[in-house]
């Protein structure tokens, strides 16, 4: 009996652990959509918003793993763009996530993950794309400052 119990303390114990760390956003990134556009505005930068579905989602997890959680990615990103993740997770212990994050779906009419919005520092978007498209950081960065480019000549 003691040993079925152990096993149930473990198991859970390492479920708990898989979906807190799907439910924080990588480093360098922020779940918080509002205060990420004050600090847009504050620095002069756009915003790149990751529509995720952190738990569920395979392209999702690819690209977290090969690219968003990337030092050398959050760094150079980060230079032009306030990194945003709405996450839209399918665990139990995360619907607060996700009630939280369905508003923004509606906003900007998310069909797909993973999508990445690109915002001014208004709110305004001036490019979209499905991020799985660029599943390397340098190839990703590339697209991103491409975007950056044509927005500048608009």
């Amino acid at each position: 009996m003691k040993a079925v119990t152990y096993l149930a303390v473990f198991a859970m114990s390492g479920a708990a652990m898989v979906s807190s760390a799907f439910s924080k956003e990588p480093e360098g990134w922020t779940a918080d959509l509002a205060k990420a556009l004050e600090q847009a505005k504050k620095e002069k930068k756009a915003v790149l918003v990751e529509f995720t579905g952190s738990d569920w989602c395979p392209p999702c997890k690819m690209m977290r793993k090969e690219v968003f959680s990337k030092k050398e990615f959050t760094e150079a990103a980060s230079k032009n763009y306030i990194l945003v993740e709405v996450d839209f997770p399918r665990a139990e212990d995360q619907k607060e996530i996700l009630e939280k994050s369905k508003p923004f779906a509606e906003k900007y009419k998310i069909d797909a993950f993973p999508t990445v919005v690109l915002l001014d520092s208004e709110g305004k978007e001036f490019n979209r794309f499905i991020a799985s498209e660029f599943p390397k950081p340098d190839a990703f960065l590339k697209h991103l400052d491409e975007a950056l480019e044509k927005r500048s000549l608009d």
